[in-house]
């Protein structure tokens, strides 16, 4: 049986065609997105501000008004304990701000916009899932052997972190308008300059480890991805709160778009957390690499470029947990450590993948493994 035979190309057309419609679907929730953020209230903006300039004027009066106040009816009465402002307090501790209102900003419209985005979002990410499927149906084996595949994979299961997380936490859809339009990007690159035709691979890459290693990169791959965008907004969210803190005045455009983001605080901790989850699974993935490696290659570890560079990534994102968790390494520092260790991991699969020769590498641009 020859590998044309072993093709199916109607589940391949298929494929192709559900993938182009999830990129049209996409889209309509890119615009629902905007529409959110252009739309909701204004109304309820300036919280940061508002914080920030109380704090300058009367640090101690504003340490008193977020206190909880106790109140007692009568003696041996029952307390009664008034809900304080929730704050959050600043990786380094230098100043306490409330979250924003969300990309809605509060209101009825903008929140029918946000919910219409994420509608369409689900739906998108079912229609990519099932482009995904019938990919990996029409040549019978993992959907993830070339960097088409892989794209394609990949951006679905980011979408997929984001959904699972948003189902979690309440207020995250801050997160669906950068990563739908890195999305977009992703399938547009995916669809023109890597598109490779659905075929087979060579037979010994027929493993279960590349169900096992494959996947587990792609998962940590999109949650490394969550986090950084995460990181990238501390970084703008916590340079808009220091110049409120010393008295200047960002532009309207800046204040409404910080202004709905979580506190620089909150981004911090979201980044953090998620960075911190997924970490252990990176770390099985190159000993599952590695593992592979032994059995298909007779050794487990050989310096490959992608071997060097997934180390290069481990080592990094290490040294983020380590700095995150180190006082006098919270913030900002230990944030460009984690931009730092996500562009080692683009530069991993891009950059290793079409520019470095090795036994990994897809120098051809989207053959992968079927070298």
């Amino acid at each position: 049986m020859t590998l044309a035979a072993a093709t199916n190309e109607n589940l391949a057309n298929i494929s192709n065609t559900l993938i182009y419609s999830a990129m049209a679907v996409y889209t309509l929730a890119f615009f629902a997105y905007i529409a959110e953020w252009l739309f909701g209230s204004r109304s309820k903006v300036g919280r940061t501000a508002a914080a920030l300039t109380a704090g300058s004027k009367d640090t101690k009066g504003a340490a008193k008004a977020d206190a909880p106040a106790v109140t007692v009816k009568s003696a041996g009465g029952t307390g009664v304990l008034e809900r304080p402002k929730v704050v959050v307090r600043a990786a380094a501790g230098a100043r306490d701000v409330p979250d924003g209102p969300g990309a809605h900003g509060g209101d009825e419209q903008g929140d029918l916009y946000g919910r219409i985005a994420v509608s369409l979002t689900v739906l998108a990410f079912l229609v990519e899932f099932g482009g995904v499927l019938t990919r990996a149906l029409s040549v019978q084996r993992a959907p993830w052997g070339n960097m088409y595949e892989f794209n394609i994979t990949f951006s679905t299961v980011a979408v997929g972190v984001y959904l699972s997380l948003l189902a979690l936490r309440k207020n995250i859809r801050w997160l669906g308008l950068p990563l739908i339009t890195t999305v977009l990007l992703d399938l547009g690159l995916a669809v023109t300059v890597l598109y490779t035709a659905s075929d087979q691979l060579v037979p010994a890459l027929h493993s279960y480890w590349l169900y096992i290693h494959v996947s587990t990169a792609i998962f940590c791959g999109a949650v490394f991805y969550v986090g950084a965008v995460g990181t990238i907004l501390y970084l703008f969210k916590d340079s808009y709160e220091s110049k409120l803190a010393s008295g200047g005045r960002p532009g309207r455009f800046a204040t409404s778009v910080m202004e709905r983001l979580p506190a620089s605080a909150s981004l911090d901790k979201f980044s953090y957390r998620v960075n911190a989850a997924v970490f252990p699974l990176w770390t099985f993935t190159i000993i599952a690499g590695a593992i592979w490696a032994g059995d298909a290659w007779g050794r487990y570890w050989g310096w490959d470029p992608k071997e060097t560079w997934s180390f290069i990534t481990w080592v990094c994102y290490a040294a983020y947990l380590h700095a995150r968790a180190t006082a006098g390494w919270k913030g900002r520092k230990a944030a460009y450590i984690a931009i730092a260790a996500f562009a080692c991991w683009l530069f991993n699969y891009y950059g290793v993948n079409i520019f470095v020769s090795g036994k990994h590498s897809y120098a051809d641009v989207g053959l992968a493994l079927l070298r």
